[in-house]
């Protein structure tokens, strides 16, 4: 791309045409105070304020977030004049804002406290009324406050850019403006698909997802036998709340954490991924064989299910009936472990660490019960269990690598690993289909031709001995879109297809570390999709170090389809680890 000359503050320096002053400023070496430093393309209206600087020949100072940068301009970043404008800018918004900072889940993590340290803003520079407050937390994954919200627009642009859903928008006007879903209803009474992406943007605690750390506490009290599971994704991205760098896998400091938190038995979901797959694939198998509904699409993703299910709902048939890889487990553990050890499963208490909001809503799924009992009976995030750990006064990084229980479900294979990224689930399928096809190990293991996806529609035909799969995958509602179409107009080529509720995979889950350059010093400047490709680079290099890398080969999951399962598909697996969706009428045709 060109480049053309600027100067800032009297220096002259080349940037690339195109970019924001905001983003030329980093480049050259400047923090304008700002509340898009890292989420560019979501919040580029420049209704904040915050970042005003002053442009040689321009009408005012403008926004340096939404204003291109030209050949010759001139700007300045450290005039009084703009210094002021910024700081009067972050006051107005501290003016209207619930300041009760200790009890907010933010504190720490709050780019507007970040920006008030350092325009100094004063917060009590204008005194006066506050706009009405609206409270929603009747959804199982997320809650709204309204109190904090700064009217940034991140929100609304999130759930826009990755699904095409605007399930939040501004509501009123003037003072009396508020961002929320249509006609100010709660996210539990509106096609939200609980994915968490906009808690993700949002720069103060105006969303967050909805703790259970109490239930965890109250199960603890009642003397259940309380235990615990971690999705592989959770592995990838907690240590960002130790400081470490992004990309930076903590797995055995995770399970000792977990182990000093009380928790009685410490098992990886990746067991659940691999019973998943030996499931998953006979499904499909079975479809390609005796003329079952084609493309069989994964449903391990609760956030996608949440949009079928809304959405498109004439096209549930497609979705496979495995159950996610958490509830397979869950499952499991309330009724082949409870049987091994002589407990009731009523007195059992299964935690789920996710990197998920949207797996709140799926435990609680009438479906997802075994005889009214649910397989998984709390959903804590990564960022909950980061707050678990410091709350209990555990010094993570002084903690030794310890490994999980090996108790009927300790071990677990590469492929198990990868399904938290997007192609994961679609690649360890590969796996064992191409195993069950030609009574044989891959070559080389890997299906390289699902990686390296995020954003937009990824697609490959395999030829497994002569029997060609055209497989796709998609993560993100928006790219989704495109393929159910195709499915819904009868033009779909595709055999099985992989579909991810967050653009990325479960790596970039609603539930995981916030991700801001001004709150990551150690970490080079970052741009879109970097903190993503570290996290995936963690899981892909893990499966790499496995001896075992195909869920077939996985010895438990053998000797649990020998002693209690049977085989894949059996009566007693769809009794346990398959279930079923219904429609959900009267969201459709809604639109803001």
């Amino acid at each position: 791309m060109p480049l053309i000359n600027i100067k800032i503050d009297g220096r002259s320096y080349q940037v690339v045409d195109g970019m924001t002053i905001l983003q030329a400023a980093k480049v050259c070496g400047y923090e304008i105070p700002s509340l898009c430093t890292y989420h560019n393309g979501e919040c580029n209206v420049g209704s904040c304020r915050v970042c005003l600087v002053e442009v040689k020949g321009a009408r005012g100072l403008v926004a340096s977030c939404a204003y291109p940068v030209a050949d010759g301009m001139e700007i300045s970043i450290s005039s009084q004049k703009a210094m002021e404008a910024r700081r009067r800018s972050v006051e107005l918004l501290l003016s209207n804002h619930n300041q009760n900072c200790q009890q907010c889940v933010k504190n720490g993590k709050c780019e507007l406290l970040h920006v008030a340290n350092v325009t100094r803003a004063r917060p009590e520079a204008f005194a006066g009324e506050h706009s009405e407050t609206h409270y929603d937390e009747l959804a199982p994954g997320l809650i709204r406050d309204t109190s904090k919200c700064i009217l940034c627009g991140r929100c609304v642009a999130r759930c826009e850019n990755a699904h095409g859903l605007g399930i939040l928008g501004y509501e009123n006007r003037g003072f009396r403006t508020f961002v929320g879903p249509a006609e100010n209803r709660s996210f539990a009474d509106s096609p939200c698909i609980q994915c968490g992406q906009c808690v993700k943007v949002c720069p103060t605690g105006a969303l967050t997802e909805h703790s259970e750390i109490h239930k965890v506490d109250e199960a603890f009290r009642a003397g259940k036998h309380v235990i615990v599971q971690a999705a592989p994704a959770v592995r990838a991205a907690l240590g960002e709340e130790f400081d470490y760098p992004v990309g930076t896998p903590v797995t055995g400091k995770m399970i000792a954490a977990l182990r000093r938190l009380g928790f009685e038995k410490v098992y990886d979901v990746n067991f659940g991924a691999d019973l998943t797959i030996m499931e998953e694939g006979t499904e499909l198998l079975g479809r390609l064989q005796n003329g079952g509904v084609l493309p069989m699409i994964t449903s391990c993703s609760p956030g996608w299910v949440n949009y079928a299910e809304y959405q498109y709902s004439d096209l549930l048939p497609h979705l496979s009936s495995c159950k996610s890889p958490h509830q397979m487990q869950g499952a499991i553990i309330k009724s082949f472990w409870a049987q091994e050890h002589n407990i009731a499963p009523e007195d059992i208490f299964v935690v789920s660490v996710m990197p998920c909001t949207a797996k709140k809503y799926e435990r609680q799924r009438e479906q997802l019960k075994v005889n009214g009992i649910p397989d998984v009976d709390a959903v804590i995030t990564t960022r909950e269990l980061a707050r678990m750990i410091r709350r209990a006064g555990i010094m993570f990084r002084h903690l030794p690598d310890e490994d999980w229980d090996q108790d009927i479900m300790g071990d677990y294979s590469g492929a198990g690993v990868i399904f938290g990224v997007t192609g994961g689930v679609m690649e360890a399928a590969l796996r064992t289909v191409y195993y069950k096809l030609t009574g044989k190990e891959k070559e080389g293991i890997t299906f390289k031709e699902v990686r390296g996806h995020d954003g937009g529609i990824r697609e490959a035909s395999i030829d497994i001995d002569g029997t060609v799969i055209n497989v796709a995958l998609a993560s993100g509602m928006r790219s989704a879109k495109v393929l159910l179409d195709e499915i819904r107009a009868g033009k779909s080529k595709y055999h099985f297809i992989e579909i991810m509720g967050c653009p990325g995979g479960c790596i970039n889950g609603g539930g995981q570390p916030y991700v801001r350059s001004t709150l990551l010093p150690k970490e080079e400047p970052n741009i879109e999709g970097t903190y993503k490709e570290k996290r995936a680079l963690a899981l892909y290099s893990e499966d790499e170090r496995q001896v075992i890398r195909q869920s077939h080969n996985n010895p438990q999951i053998q000797e649990l389809y020998r002693r209690f399962l049977g085989e894949p598909n059996s009566h007693k697996a769809h009794e346990l680890l398959h279930t079923s969706y219904a429609p959900r009428e009267g969201f459709n045709d809604i639109d803001r």
